[in-house]
Formats: structure tokens, C-alpha cells, sequence
């Protein structure tokens, strides 16, 4: 016999998966190059230094206090309010304008790295996150779908090994890890699927760019597999006997 009843809500915050965050940053991206593309028609069209100049100051300052002021005046830039998300300080509410522009600067430093931290957190952090004490969230969670989020994972488990045997294991496999990674370069060199100019000078036909950002991309998927196994303890060598 089947219940009509609905399911009841999840307790807690729900924080972002790292697809939902990245749909958030192509759509943040996208517009960053619609109004690059804007002013420089703009510009090229008028063919006037003095215009050029003004549109290109005011083009870098837009997107240098774009993500930090939208997240501290309203908890997230157009991406995220298209996805559904929010930018919450641990405290609860927005971000202080230092502590957004904190954010911002370290992600643009850190780049996808920072988002391999994600995999190890309970909350889904980034390392931006965590070093700003801020979590992504669902907006408005009537309007998301279990897929979009995940809740607070639970604390270690006693049964668990120590972080610091965690820690050590999970850095010997991402040495493994790297080591495997350039094994992978120098076999693609050796069959002729990636040139040594692409590797070594950056000089890449279209076929190189291919091979380059998918070993690239799955690199970084490894790193954040072997980070979030090695930190839950489900490694062989993190577990208990």
C-alpha cells in the first residue's frame, strides 16, 4: 500500500554540490565575457583613445568588485541566484565586504584547486570557504532537488584512524597520484597523442588542447577522489585493522 503523505523536509542547511556551484560560475563567467566583448565593440567602434580607456578601467573594476559586493550585499552574485544558491558566513547572514573580498581573492589565487578540498569537508567547502568560515547553501530549498545538495556529514567516527594517519596516507597516495599523472603525460608523448612543444612551450594544435585539458580534468578528479577517501578513512593503509 502506497502513502500519498510527503516526504518530510530534511533537517538543517543544505550546501551546494560542487556541479550546482559550477553551473553558478560558467553563468558568472559567461556574462564576465559578455561585457568584456561589449566594451571592446564599444571601443573598437568609436575609436576613441580616451573612451577605450575609461571602458577598460571600469571593465577591470566591475569584475574585481563584482562577486565581492554582491556577496556581501546580497549573498551571491547572478550565477548563484540563478542557480539557487547563497554564500552564508558561519555566523549566519551575508559576508562582511572584507571577509567577500577575502573569498574572491583567494579563489581567483587558488583556481579549481580550491574546490578539491570540497570532497573532505562536511559541509562541502571549498578551501575560499573554509578560510572565510562561509558555506554555499540552497536559497530556497523548496525549489531544489535532492541531486543539488547535501547535508552536514557526520563527525569522525571513533572507529576511525587518527586524522594524522589519514593525513599521512592520503598525502603518499596523492605523491602516487602526481607520479601516476606524468606517467600518463609521457606515454601520450611516446604514442604521439600530445607533442613535447605543447608540453614544454605551450605551442598546441587543437588535437594537443583536447588531450591536454582532459588528462588535466581527470587529474583533478583524482586528486579530489583520493582527498575524500583519504579524509573518510576508506583508503587501503587509512583503515583500522
Amino acid at each position: 500500500m502506497t502513502s500519498d503523505a510527503a516526504p518530510l523536509p530534511l533537517p538543517g542547511p543544505r550546501y551546494a554540490r560542487f556541479s550546482r556551484r559550477l553551473k553558478a560560475i560558467l553563468l558568472d563567467w559567461m556574462l564576465a565575457m559578455a561585457l568584456l566583448f561589449g566594451a571592446l565593440t564599444v571601443a573598437s567602434n568609436t575609436q576613441s583613445d580616451t573612451l577605450a580607456r575609461t571602458l577598460g578601467v571600469s571593465v577591470v573594476v566591475i569584475l574585481l568588485l563584482y562577486e565581492p559586493m554582491l556577496v556581501w550585499r546580497t549573498g551571491g552574485t547572478l550565477g548563484h541566484f540563478w542557480t539557487n544558491l547563497r554564500v552564508v558566513d558561519d555566523r549566519g547572514g551575508n559576508l562582511s565586504f572584507a571577509k567577500a573580498l577575502a573569498r574572491f581573492a583567494i579563489k581567483s589565487v587558488l583556481g579549481w584547486y580550491s574546490f578539491l578540498a570540497m570532497t573532505a569537508t562536511r559541509r562541502n567547502q571549498a578551501v575560499h570557504d573554509l578560510l572565510t568560515h562561509s558555506t554555499v547553501q540552497i536559497r530556497n530549498p523548496a525549489k531544489a532537488h535532492p541531486g543539488q545538495f547535501v547535508t552536514e556529514r557526520s563527525a569522525d567516527d571513533p572507529a576511525m584512524p587518527s586524522r594524522w594517519r589519514r593525513a599521512l596516507v592520503t598525502a603518499a597516495y596523492l605523491v602516487l597520484g602526481v607520479l601516476f599523472y606524468f606517467g600518463v603525460l609521457a606515454a601520450l608523448l611516446r604514442v604521439g597523442l600530445l607533442s613535447r612543444a605543447c608540453l614544454n612551450r605551450d605551442m598546441c594544435s587543437g588535437g594537443d588542447r583536447i588531450v591536454d585539458f582532459t588528462t588535466a580534468v581527470a587529474f583533478l578528479l583524482m586528486i579530489a577522489v583520493i582527498i575524500g577517501m583519504g579524509w573518510r578513512g576508506r583508503l587501503p593503509g587509512a583503515r583500522k585493522a
